[in-house]
Formats: C-alpha cells, structure tokens, sequence
C-alpha cells in the first residue's frame, strides 16, 4: 500500500501528468481517503529505514558488480552496522528490482599425459586448513575473446580463498602455471616451504618443469582422481564465480582487456573486498587479517 500510496503522490507532484487523485485512486483501487490519511501521516520510521537501505543496497548491488544477492547482501549491510533481516533484504531487493547473479557451467580445459606419473592426492577433500600457507590449489579455465581464447591459471590458498596468484596467456604451456605458481610464492615472501599444492591431473602440473619449481621452493604437490571434479572443488568454484561475476557479463575485444578486467576484479574485488560464505561473510584478505591479529599464526 505504501508503494501504491507513494506512486499517487509522485505523479501527482509531476506537472507533465494528466491523472487527478481520483483516477489513479480508482484505477490503483486504493482509497482516496486512504491516500490524503497517509500523505498527511508522513511516512513512518520503518518507512524511513526502507529508504535508507533501498539506497545502501542498490549502492553495494553495484560495488558487486551487479552479482550479490540476499545473503551477501544481508551480510553486508551487518557490517555496515545495519540491523536487518534477510526477508527485509529480500523484500528491498524485490522492490527495487534487483537479482543476484546464478551460476553457469564451465567446460573443463583438463589434457591428461597418460605416460606422467602424478603426485598422490594428499588433500582427499579437505578443503578448510586451519592456517594460511598449509594447502593451496590451482586450476586453469579460458575466456573468450575477440582475439581468441585467453588461458587463466590460478593458484588459491584454501585458508581464506584468497587468489595469491595467477596468470594469464593465449597458451596453455607449462609456463602458465609456473607463472601462477611464482607469483604466489612472491606473494607469501618467498618462504612456502612445506605447502600443499592441489591440481588435477593435467599435464602442466604433471610436467617435469612444473615438479622442479615445487621442488625448488619446497612445495608438496598433491592431485586428485583424473576426471573428479570434486577433487578440486574449490578451484572449480572459484572458476565459476568469475565467469559468473566477470567473463559472462563482459565481451572483450582483445585480450589485453580481458587482462586489465581481471586484475581489477581480483585484486581489486575479489581479494580484498567480497564477501565469502566459507570466511563467515569476510573477504579473503580480511579473513587472514583476522586470522593474525587473533594470534593464531604469527602477525605480519
């Protein structure tokens, strides 16, 4: 009724509009007694609130890049210091129009070497180490172009979740994944010794080259089943997010683009400010923040 009520009183306050209150009372089948009560009333404070966070969800709706829906969002304005429900949230969001982005599937890009002998699966998923730097995974997914594919190697600390390294290219050479693999060691410091790195069975984390990198920073490899997907699940999701959240809302004329969205949605979003359900509605790097100023690991 509120909606209706605010609806008559917007067109009516619009000088190009050619509907008395009667009429639109009429047609909207509310009272016109009813409308001249509540334009007197003035809105309630719950009223207010809705205003408020209308304007504070459709703000976060677009910080996401138009992906969030009722349960991060919900988490969100928690942060923020709102005192709100997700059915409010749910009904906000209605109002204004406003749907969280649904999943798609992805094509696996997996070439298995079967002459390679691979590293045993040492992780049998367990995807929630107590610690950063215990276990990471990594995988690789392509996205289109109008050059061309574009091959995406990641590597994941399955602590926080947080992308610690990635790398992209038109090939899917061994050099992507060493790439990815070096980053991630930069991003730690240097000192990874004794870490898990989680893969399938490709043949880029079975090569020769890709074993010596592991073995010259200390890194234990660790693969699943050849053709389990959920051996590596979290590599896939995360796979999915961006295409969910990125490749399948853009269309980018090179690569160079495609590159350039990349760096600013992982370092600039994903890493640092979305929300993930695992870390208790923390992003990533909050999440290892936390993890540090709470004393269990040694602080940065």
């Amino acid at each position: 009724m509120t909606a209706v009520y605010t609806f008559i009183a917007e067109e009516q306050a619009d000088p190009a509009c050619d509907w008395s209150v009667t009429e639109m009372c009429a047609v909207l089948e509310v009272s016109r007694s009813g409308f001249y009560d509540w334009q007197n009333r003035g809105p309630s404070a719950r009223e207010l609130e809705d205003v408020v966070l209308a304007r504070e969800i459709e703000l976060i709706y677009v910080a996401s890049g138009e992906t969030y829906g009722v349960p991060r969002m919900t988490h969100w304005l928690h942060q923020q210091g709102f005192e709100v429900n997700h059915k409010r949230v749910a009904r906000i969001m209605r109002d204004l129009g406003l749907e969280g982005e649904s999943g798609r599937r992805r094509v696996r890009t997996t070439i298995v070497d079967k002459g390679a002998v691979g590293a045993s699966d040492h992780v049998r998923r367990d995807f929630n180490p107590p610690a950063p730097d215990v276990v990471w995974c990594g995988d690789i997914t392509y996205l289109h172009t109008g050059e061309g594919w574009l091959y995406l190697a990641t590597v994941i600390d399955l602590f926080s979740r947080r992308v610690i390294g990635w790398a992209a290219a038109e090939h899917m050479r061994t050099e992507l994944v060493t790439t990815a693999l070096e980053m991630a060691v930069a991003t730690r410091g240097g000192h990874v010794a004794g870490v898990v790195f989680h893969s399938d069975r490709g043949s880029v984390y079975t090569s020769h080259t890709y074993g010596e990198l592991c073995t010259r920073h200390g890194v234990i490899q660790s693969m699943g089943a050849t053709g389990v997907c959920w051996d590596n699940s979290v590599a896939e999701s995360w796979f999915g997010t961006m295409k969910r959240e990125l490749a399948h809302r853009r269309r980018w004329a090179t690569r160079a683009e495609a590159r350039r969205d990349l760096i600013r949605w992982i370092e600039g979003w994903f890493n640092p400010r979305r929300l993930h359900s695992s870390n208790n509605y923390r992003s990533p790097i909050d999440w290892e923040n936390l993890y540090y100023r709470r004393g269990d690991g040694i602080a940065a």
